[in-house]
């Protein structure tokens, strides 16, 4: 954020300039305009008009009044010199003072002689001269600066267009000011509400990996941003087989956050309540495809652990196809159907695979598979293969190792999986 030096206005003369100065006046107050336009905390900005202002030109007060435009006042943003009224203080347009006055009417107004002005309202008893002038940008009135002088008629012609002129930049100043100050509050609320959703979304994940005797099952998933639409879940049964879960809502974000939630919440339901991979899938899939919006869809793969007989059998909804190594090598496992859920009615097939001692089973989201290094190559699925069969793997090592690969450059997708180690 830009700093204000230590006065912009020192340039100024506090005198009276002589009528052959004017131009050179002028020169100078578009290096002060310069400097004013820098600025953009809005307090900051205020504060160092009315000070170096008030100190330059030798006056008893100044002060910035803005616009409120729900409340139809202006509230004074920054003072110096008065006694009486501070920052936060009110005036009615068009019913008190001569700020409510020029900002109702949209010219400036000046009071040779205070006492002899009907709008004036008094601040300091040693006031004899002041003057208001209207801060517009445009059309759009942004607030009212005002300047006191001690002195009766203090203000002559050529300082009045001065102070005109440089009240021309404190109005884009403070406009851009303001604007910033409002965005910069916009950004930090959805900041914060992404940090609330993310810590929602991150709720809805396991909290530990499951205790299943011969098997190490393990999960993890990041996010490309605050929020993502990758999730994976760990679903006991009574019998004691476990359901498995990895999924990837099409998009990014809080569109895909939502989605993934309202899935999730379905799918947990059916698993309690059906009795084969296949069948949650139909049933999930009739669901989505009535509920969800028209172009989107979720990848799904869904597993059921039997610890008793060491199997596990599968559907999957378009998803990648999950990897297994076995004393056979490292193989890719597929489905004869299956399509995305969402996009249309269809019905899902499912596939048992027997796990021998020592092998692993992968699900993965595409956030694994197609993270990209600087040379824009794909981590792919041959590199997933050989780091899943070296010696150690799990989903914290899969996930170091995109990492690694990727060497710095962000991920473009979430990156979601789990690890199912059979034990030797």
């Amino acid at each position: 954020m830009a700093t204000s030096p230590a006065n912009i206005f020192d340039e100024f003369p506090s005198t009276r300039p002589p009528v052959d100065t004017q131009v050179e006046s002028l020169q100078k107050l578009q290096k002060a305009a310069q400097k004013i336009s820098s600025i953009l905390d809005l307090d900051q900005l205020i504060d160092n008009i009315v000070n170096e202002v008030a100190h330059s030109f030798g006056l008893l007060e100044t002060s910035v009044y803005l616009y409120d435009e729900a409340r139809g006042e202006l509230v004074m943003g920054g003072v110096h010199g008065c006694s009486l009224r501070q920052k936060g203080f009110r005036l009615k347009i068009g019913k008190e003072g001569m700020v409510g006055y020029v900002a109702s009417t949209g010219q400036m107004r000046y009071a040779p002689d205070v006492r002899k002005d009907e709008y004036y309202i008094g601040c300091e008893e040693s006031t004899q001269s002041e003057v208001a002038i209207p801060l517009h940008v445009g059309e759009r009135l942004v607030g009212v600066f005002t300047a006191s002088h001690p002195d009766l008629d203090a203000f002559p012609r050529q300082q009045l267009r001065l102070l005109q002129a440089l009240c021309d930049h404190m109005a884009i100043a403070i406009d851009n000011a303001h604007r910033f100050q409002l965005e910069r509050a916009e950004r930090e609320a959805m900041n914060r509400e992404a940090e609330e959703a993310r810590a929602i979304q991150q709720a809805l994940l396991p909290k530990a990996s499951p205790y299943i005797p011969g098997f190490a099952v393990s999960g993890l998933s990041i996010s490309a941003r605050a929020i993502g639409g990758d999730w994976y879940d760990f679903i006991p049964f009574p019998d004691g087989r476990w359901g498995l879960v990895l999924a990837d809502v099409s998009g990014k974000g809080t569109a895909a956050a939502l989605l993934m939630s309202a899935t999730r919440g379905m799918l947990r339901s059916l698993a309690e309540a059906c009795c084969t991979p296949a069948e949650v899938l139909d049933k999930l899939n009739s669901l989505l495809v009535e509920d969800f919006p028209a172009g989107k869809f979720v990848t799904l793969v869904y597993a059921v652990l039997d610890p008793a007989t060491r199997s596990i059998t599968f559907a999957s909804a378009g998803h990648l196809r999950p990897l297994l190594v076995d004393d056979s090598g490292p193989r890719f496992l597929d489905t004869e159907r299956g399509l995305p859920l969402g996009l249309s009615c269809g019905d899902y097939s499912q596939s048992t695979v027997a796990l021998s001692n020592g092998s692993r089973l992968v699900f993965y989201s595409d956030g694994i598979s197609e993270a990209s290094n600087g040379e824009d190559e794909e981590y792919g699925l041959d590199r997933l293969a050989e780091h899943v069969s070296s010696p150690g793997a799990s989903a914290i090592t899969v996930l170091d190792d995109v990492r690694a690969f990727a060497a710095g450059v962000p991920l473009r997708d979430d990156a979601s999986v789990v690890f199912v180690q059979v034990a030797s």
